[in-house]
């Protein structure tokens, strides 16, 4: 079986698998890959799957999972064959209830270039009743983890014993929009649980990778393109990955291109504006021109839905006069609404008006990316990436910025699976930018000059201290962090009375994601401000310095004690890091590792 991608570098690490699902919201992939000392890695893709028709080069499958009651019986391909049959209810686009709430899509019509006065409104398919989200994923998720099984013991020499033996050690990598944070990371790793793929949670913190879309893409971009001709050192250049439900942007310099070497200049950009909303951007178009006709149900609309994404969306690119879409039978007609023998014909400004809110969004997103910055190169992939149509928009408008759109050699709906096994065997991207300003929500002193018309926030620390709480920063947004990164911020804690529960210690990282900067964690009735939440918990046991702790007295000669900590922020192996650090009897001690999610940077 030839290999999609062979690594110019020598592997030296432990013989072991890297396994890289990405479960999209229409379509889904797995590559793979057999890591061996001192070999080249090569990075390989499933392309047979249980029901494909063609199972000879397409690596991917529908997200579709098909339930009788609450048992999944049929998955991808299979699960296809059935949605129309009522003993079956199909899951789909499940992924949609999964993105957290700063990517729904706003209710108002774009800012950029869009004529359209409805924007097309997404309708997330319910969930089978009686199943869960997290049933469904981890079902489809065993499926594709099975299926990848059983594809590298058949095509691999001696693959079901590498794979036995290997098996406890194999590494997952699960690709997530950039947009995507802690929470959903949190989710998949339960439902890769539930699947049995790792044996518990603590085996999931210890052998699940994570990597946002839009980088797995640029590994997969710079695989697949003539690099030598359009890509030198200081050179800056965006990728964008259409994908099914979003499109994520990311900005990048070259620091070096012998070894190839990555910088994010700034936070990615992710917006909810995938293939999937053409389809309900024809939808629309179809109900208004048909309100008047026998054909306006949705069966029926439904139906010419299907035929438009099957065909005519993808070989769509704003030439072609008339568009037909098959739908029905024969004596289905009604001249009026160009449907003749069971087929629709569409003008090119109808069809081009189900991309115009979509495109419109992808635009303002890239727009928003580059900030007047001047890029000579936008990498192009995803699966909406290969629309004719939206490629012959960004050319056009990136053309009038001086930028080249670049495609890449292979045909990309999947890139996101390939390019996260890539990263894993050769990681290319040295620094990343965060999305996010970072803190603590932290007590300082009180300063007359500084907070005077912030009295009613004080208050008095047990060392008779008087202090306002506010939001220290740590990171800031935008700043780009370097594989030598790190952030030590010194704390401490007073207690009226010898603490005796520093078993649990633990502190709240706060993520702030409004605009501009704030001074402030939570408002004056002690609520969680808007655009400020809790991003993760930093725990330790410190129990063993209560034989160290000394009594002191405060500036009212009262009775406390002090307990003095650090958080420590720390950047590698591409990876933020976060822990508590604290000296017991002179020797420095530190707490379990928190990993932030790569979504954040």
């Amino acid at each position: 079986m030839t290999a999609i991608y062979k690594s110019d570098t020598k592997y030296n690490g432990e013989e072991n698998i890297v396994v890289a699902l990405d479960v999209g919201t229409t379509h889904s992939a797995c590559s793979f890959s057999y890591l061996y000392p001192g070999d080249y890695p090569d990075v390989r893709s499933v392309i047979k799957w249980p029901g494909q028709a063609d199972a000879s080069g397409d690596s991917k499958i529908p997200t579709f999972v098909a339930y009788q009651g609450r048992q999944p019986k049929f998955f991808g391909a299979e699960a296809r064959e059935v949605i129309d049959d009522p003993q079956y209810i199909v899951a789909k686009w499940f992924k949609l209830h999964l993105h957290p709430d700063s990517m729904k899509i706003a209710d108002a019509p774009p800012a950029y270039g869009s004529n359209i006065v409805t924007p097309a409104k997404i309708e997330v398919p319910p969930l089978p009743e009686g199943v869960t989200l997290l049933e469904i994923y981890a079902s489809f998720i065993g499926y594709m983890y099975e299926t990848t099984q059983r594809f590298f013991a058949e095509n691999t020499p001696n693959g079901a014993q590498i794979w036995n033996r290997l098996a406890s050690k194999i590494v997952i990598v699960l690709c997530t929009p950039n947009g995507w944070d802690m929470a959903q990371q949190a989710f998949l790793r339960n439902a890769t649980v539930k699947a049995g793929v790792v044996r518990s949670p603590e085996d999931a913190e210890l052998r699940i990778e994570f990597i946002t879309e839009g980088e797995a893409s640029v590994h997969y971009a710079l695989a697949h393109t003539k690099t030598s001709t359009w890509l030198t050192k200081n050179a800056m250049f965006a990728v964008t990955d259409a994908g099914g439900s979003t499109v994520d942007s990311t900005l990048y310099e070259c620091k070096s291109t012998s070894p190839l070497s990555l910088e994010e200049v700034c936070e990615s950009e992710c917006v909810q504006a995938g293939g999937v909303f053409v389809d309900r951007g024809l939808q629309t178009v179809l109900e208004q021109k048909l309100k008047d006709s026998d054909f306006g149900d949705p069966e029926s609309i439904v139906e010419m839905v299907r035929s438009f994404e099957k065909k005519t969306k993808r070989i769509f690119d704003g030439t072609q006069t008339t568009n037909i879409l098959d739908f029905g039978g024969s004596r289905d007609n009604d001249r009026a609404h160009g449907i003749l023998k069971g087929k629709i014909t569409l003008s090119k400004e109808e069809v081009g008006r189900s991309f115009d809110d979509v495109i419109a969004r992808v635009m303002e997103s890239c727009l928003k990316l580059l900030h007047g910055r001047k890029i000579k190169h936008l990498l192009l992939v995803g699966g909406f990436g290969e629309s004719p149509f939206l490629r012959k928009r960004l050319i056009e408008m990136f053309g009038r910025l001086g930028t080249e759109v670049v495609t890449v050699e292979e045909p990309s709906k999947k890139a996101a699976a390939e390019g996260a096994a890539i990263w894993y065997s050769k990681q290319l991207v040295r620094a990343r930018a965060a999305r996010y300003s970072f803190g603590i929500h932290s007590g300082i002193r009180y300063q007359w000059e500084k907070h005077r018309g912030d009295l009613d926030r004080c208050y008095t620390d047990a060392a008779g201290v008087k202090r306002i709480r506010v939001f220290e920063v740590l990171i800031k947004k935008g700043a780009v962090l370097s594989n030598d990164w790190e952030k030590v911020s010194d704390h401490h804690r007073s207690y009226q009375s010898f603490p005796s529960d520093l078993g649990e210690f633990s502190t709240t990282i706060y993520a702030w994601e409004g605009q501009g900067e704030t001074k402030w964690v939570v408002d004056a009735n002690n609520q969680v401000i808007p655009g400020m939440r809790k991003f993760c918990s930093l725990k330790a046991d410190l129990s063993r310095l209560r034989s160290s702790l000394r009594e002191q007295r405060g500036e009212n000669g009262q009775r406390y004690w002090r307990v003095q900590y650090h958080v420590v922020l720390t950047f590698g192996r591409s990876n933020l890091q976060a822990r508590l650090r604290w000296d017991e009897n002179g020797v420095r001690k530190e707490g379990p590792i928190t990993v932030l999610p790569t979504t954040a940077y």
